[in-house]
């Protein structure tokens, strides 16, 4: 008799537990820059939001949190507040993260854009490279100085791909076309990323592209009668008669797929890493500069990519030097890509 009525308690406590986790799972993300209306935060918001529409889930944000020990502090408060599910979505986030995933193992943690995993901790990102390659095609056929400058945060193997990336579109369609460098050392800085777009201008580049979160690079562009390629999110707003296209983010099906899984108990740690072929990455529309017949060659290179036909890391690719790093017939591997250290014939800069 005792038995019957404990396993009558256990199965209601269950049952109880499991519909009280199915009507209140809470999600939290942490942002590296403000969600503002354009840029990398505003297009993981956008996924946030998503998510938020969702039977059953509740989200917040916090947004301008520092990578370190302030990421630390929020992804800590989170998790101490009875949060279910939490994306970090900074690259500076990830040991943060991984230090906080130990010490609370009954929480789901999502790392964008980094390598490390936990028991409870996985990570993500998506071949936005692959998106950087159609816009450097975009530019390198748009380009009548064949120099395009270029913003970068910070030199790691993220922002090196995807410069690389970048480069070989304009190889593709403009062999003679070169790609110029600088760094600016922040993800979120409009007034220096704005300043850094305007010293590649005064040397003569007249296009301008940017692995920043702000616009200030296509506003630079813009106020100086050159074009501009955006990142993150459709920046035509700010630079409508700069802004040739922009590799952009889709993140709503990935976090709605993400909170599915932790909601059914069948969520895995790993890493995610999808590419045209899900949407998760795409340009945005073209702008109205842009010829027809550019505009179908490179959807016509995006079908090729999305199917697998074509790959941008594939050889011959020569690094700076002239010397061959991806012989003819062979592809990078995701741990190559995921390393990458070094840059590709064309780009003019350092990795410092």
């Amino acid at each position: 008799m005792m038995r019957k009525l404990f396993l009558l308690t256990l199965t209601m406590f269950l049952a109880l537990g499991t519909t009280a986790f199915a009507d209140d799972m809470k999600v939290g993300f942490v942002y590296v820059s403000p969600v503002g209306d354009a840029g990398y935060s505003y297009a993981h918001d956008l996924g946030r939001q998503a998510v938020e529409a969702m039977d059953g889930v509740t989200t917040s944000f916090v947004e301008s949190v520092a990578e370190g020990q302030d990421s630390e502090r929020v992804i800590l408060n989170m998790a101490r507040k009875g949060y279910d599910l939490i994306f970090a979505t900074s690259y500076g986030y990830m040991d943060p993260m991984l230090k906080v995933a130990k010490e609370f193992p009954a929480v789901t943690f999502m790392h964008c854009s980094g390598y490390k995993t936990h028991d409870n901790m996985g990570n993500y990102f998506g071949r936005i490279y692959q998106a950087r390659f159609l816009t450097g095609m975009v530019a390198g056929a748009m380009t009548k100085s064949k120099v395009i400058g270029y913003v970068g945060a910070f030199p790691i193997p993220e922002v090196v791909r995807g410069i690389n990336a970048f480069a070989l579109g304009v190889q593709a369609v403009n062999p003679e076309a070169e790609v110029r460098v600088v760094w600016t050392k922040t993800w979120y800085d409009p007034a220096t990323e704005k300043e850094a777009a305007k010293s590649l201008l005064d040397i003569g580049c007249d296009v301008i592209a940017q692995h920043q979160d702000s616009p200030g690079p296509q506003e630079a562009a813009e106020e100086r009668g050159a074009y501009s390629v955006g990142y993150n999110t459709d920046m035509t707003s700010f630079a409508p008669k700069a802004h040739l296209t922009a590799a952009i983010w889709n993140w709503a099906p990935f976090y709605q797929s993400m909170v599915e899984q932790v909601k059914a108990d069948t969520w895995k740690s790993g890493s995610h890493w999808d590419g045209l072929e899900t949407g998760i990455v795409d340009i945005a529309p073209f702008g109205a500069m842009v010829p027809e017949d550019v505009r179908q060659t490179v959807l016509a290179k995006k079908a090729e990519i999305a199917s697998g036909s074509y790959t941008v890391f594939s050889g011959p690719i020569a690094d700076q030097s002239g010397a061959e790093k991806v012989p003819a017939g062979t592809v990078m591997s995701d741990e190559e890509l995921l390393s990458f250290n070094w840059f590709v014939q064309g780009v003019v800069g350092t990795l410092e």
